[in-house]
């Protein structure tokens, strides 16, 4: 069982993903190819994307617990890959070995790599790196159009779920069994596990790839994520914008302004993340705000943008019509 402690600062600080990390989801991706208890349709899916996997990532076997336990430094949230894998070969030894006795605490077995790893070995780092660089190009580069758009739409609907049902709801039904007593969140783990947080705040992150159980992963700055299934597996998501009914209502450029608003952002943030001038992101937001889709507010020098419900509500909506 796992139990994580927490305060009520945390739960005023409790927030939703705002981009999907590739160095998790491809650490995820590993943990799940080691499983048995895949549903068979994700089970099906995951073994035509693996299939010839090259040898050169086979290395993230001997490294990825099958339990989703880990090792932390392997898959911090960066957005960008380059970013992630720049964290990944900078981590501190300490943590490396830390979280390697951690996992192997889990049953991942002690291979002379991984004690090359934790000694900090030139040539295993090496290998690591190679790994990743690969497991990344074969598994997760290819679907990561796909996966953007999955996120967008799942983040959508756990923020709609926050707004009309409440933060319990929206936690308790990330995993199954899931459930508060008092100030303390219980989840169903193949071990015992307990986590005391000290008010920096939970953040709830959706993966594509693992299908178990809920996962917790602290963050150095204190702040506790919650990775959990998403609802709807990536292999039923539609292919691409092409099968995206928002794309044929809105025009691209707004449909993906609308995908990012379920955060909020500055004209300046959209302009940077969508390649455009900041005039133009600001015409845009502009429409999608005499629509009624979209709220704006200025803030000293920078004008935030989010979703209305009626945006999140189409987000949804067209999600669904297009699985």
């Amino acid at each position: 069982m796992l139990r994580i402690h927490c305060t009520p600062q945390d739960l005023l600080n409790v927030t939703v993903a705002d981009h999907p990390a590739p160095l998790l989801e491809l650490s995820l991706a590993f943990a799940a190819l080691q499983r048995r208890d895949v549903p068979p349709e994700q089970g099906r899916w995951w073994k035509r994307s693996s299939r010839g996997l090259p040898r050169a990532a086979h290395p993230l076997l001997q490294l990825v617990s099958p339990q989703g336990a880990g090792p932390l430094f392997l898959d911090p949230p960066a957005e960008g890959f380059a970013e992630g894998l720049d964290t990944v070969l900078a981590a501190p030894r300490a943590r490396v070995r830390a979280e390697l006795r951690r996992v192997c605490g889990t049953g991942l077995p002690v291979t002379p790599w991984l004690r090359s790893l934790a000694d900090l070995d030139r040539a295993a780092w090496k290998d690591l790196e190679r790994a990743l660089r690969t497991g990344h190009q074969h598994v997760i580069r290819p679907q990561w159009a796909r996966l953007e758009s999955a996120f967008r739409a799942e983040t959508a609907w756990r923020s709609r779920v926050i707004a009309q049902q409440g933060l319990q709801a929206a936690i308790t039904s990330l995993a199954p069994g899931t459930r508060w007593r008092a100030l303390t969140l219980e989840s169903p783990l193949p071990r015992e596990a307990g986590i005391t947080l000290r008010g920096k705040g939970i953040v709830l992150v959706p993966t594509f790839f693992w299908t178990g159980h809920l996962l917790a992963a602290p963050q150095p700055d204190g702040r506790l994520f919650l990775v959990h299934p998403a609802v709807t597996p990536l292999s039923l998501h539609p292919l691409g914008p092409a099968d995206d009914p928002l794309v044929t209502l809105l025009g691209s450029t707004r449909a993906r302004i609308l995908g990012l608003l379920v955060h909020r952002h500055t004209t300046t943030d959209l302009a940077r993340q969508l390649t455009m001038s900041i005039s133009t992101a600001s015409t845009q937001t502009k429409a999608l705000r005499y629509a009624g889709l979209v709220d704006s507010r200025r803030e000293g020098r920078a004008v935030w943008h989010w979703c209305t419900p009626l945006g999140l509500d189409l987000l949804v909506h067209a999600h669904r019509s297009a699985s």
